[in-house]
């Protein structure tokens, strides 16, 4: 078998590059936390207090509240943009929350899952790309935040017992989509 012949750069080429900008990976970031935060207050909001998980949903929302804060500071101190399609997440986070609540808490919890494991893959791949060195700040809070969300994944996986997965598949699909509308936009 013939070796592959290596690829060969002109002058002028652009340089070919799947390295995400750090001003992206922070407003797409803080947008996630964004509509996270609204997911749960949707859920509160139908819910309230009279739930099994509610107080659970309260911790996780105060966390995510944690988070949003953080990604706010940091947009604010570098100068970073937020996507244009916050005023969306703030009704589509809502709703997903308010709606996943109304058919019951095992759906809210199965929302929370299909949530964080796409956001644990996310910032996986956001840490590795940052493991160059080259943003150690916000690696560290991308570490940290993930820590949280796979935190809520797996309690959110105690309450839900697999339930819902065409539900879990479709809000899979919806955030793998808003990650890269607001990683462009």
């Amino acid at each position: 078998m013939a070796a592959a012949t290596p690829v060969r750069r002109l002058p002028g080429d652009r340089a070919v590059t799947t390295r995400v900008s750090t001003d992206a990976m922070i407003r797409v970031d803080q947008a996630g936390e964004y509509g996270a935060a609204r997911i749960y207050a949707g859920q509160l909001a139908v819910m309230g207090g009279r739930s099994r998980v509610a107080g659970e949903i309260r911790h996780m929302a105060a966390q995510e509240q944690r988070h949003l804060e953080g990604f706010d500071a940091l947009m604010t101190r570098r100068g970073v943009r937020p996507t244009l399609f916050a005023p969306a997440w703030h009704v589509a986070g809502f709703a997903l929350g308010a709606i996943t609540a109304l058919i019951g808490p095992t759906a809210a919890m199965a929302a929370t899952v299909a949530v964080e494991t796409v956001i644990d893959e996310h910032y996986g791949e956001q840490s590795d790309a940052l493991a160059d060195g080259s943003d150690p700040e916000l690696k560290a809070m991308i570490d940290d935040y993930r820590g949280d969300e796979v935190a809520h994944r797996d309690t959110a996986a105690g309450h839900s017992d697999g339930a819902f997965p065409l539900l879990q598949a479709a809000i899979r699909a919806g955030v793998r989509a808003a990650i890269a509308v607001a990683t462009r936009v």
